[in-house]
């Protein structure tokens, strides 16, 4: 039996008819097409699916779909507006944070939701905000950098 629910995706309004054992990551990428949300471990563990839920990182593969009604959802293809990137974005393109590209948007809603929280993030904070998003490619180091960059340009601005 399919439940109607209301909500907002990368800011439109949404009514949707969903089964109630579909996850929001399949209702994101096979039913919304939002296909830049991973799939990867689907237990969790690995951060790829991550989507800002309420403005917080969630794992999309844990969160049932209908438990979104009346709350805002966004995904990675919400980030650059207006055909322009974001700065996290852009940082992770600069300083070679990006490699097989799989983690790339998960980590960058985490990084996204980090600094609109604490714009001033130490990399402690930073390792501790990104912990849950596994990268097989990078060794972290240029992910903290690019976010680091990013807190920097906040600071002078």
């Amino acid at each position: 039996m399919k439940k109607i629910i209301n909500t907002v995706i990368n800011g439109k309004e949404y009514e949707l008819a969903l089964e109630q054992n579909r996850t929001l990551l399949e209702v994101l990428r096979e039913e919304l097409g939002f296909t830049e949300t991973k799939k990867g471990c689907d237990q969790g563990e690995c951060g790829a699916c991550t989507v800002l839920l309420d403005g917080k990182p969630v794992s999309s593969c844990l969160v049932l779909g209908v438990n979104i009604e009346g709350k805002k959802v966004m995904t990675i293809e919400a980030l650059a507006t207006d055909g322009r990137l974001h700065p996290l974005q852009e940082a992770f393109i600069n300083q070679g944070a990006i490699q097989c590209g799989f983690c790339t948007p998960g980590m960058l809603l985490v990084a996204n939701a980090l600094l609109n929280n604490n714009p001033h993030p130490t990399q402690v904070e930073i390792k501790e905000a990104i912990a849950g998003n596994i990268c097989r490619c990078t060794g972290y180091v240029k992910i903290i950098e690019a976010i680091e960059t990013v807190a920097q340009e906040t600071k002078t601005c």
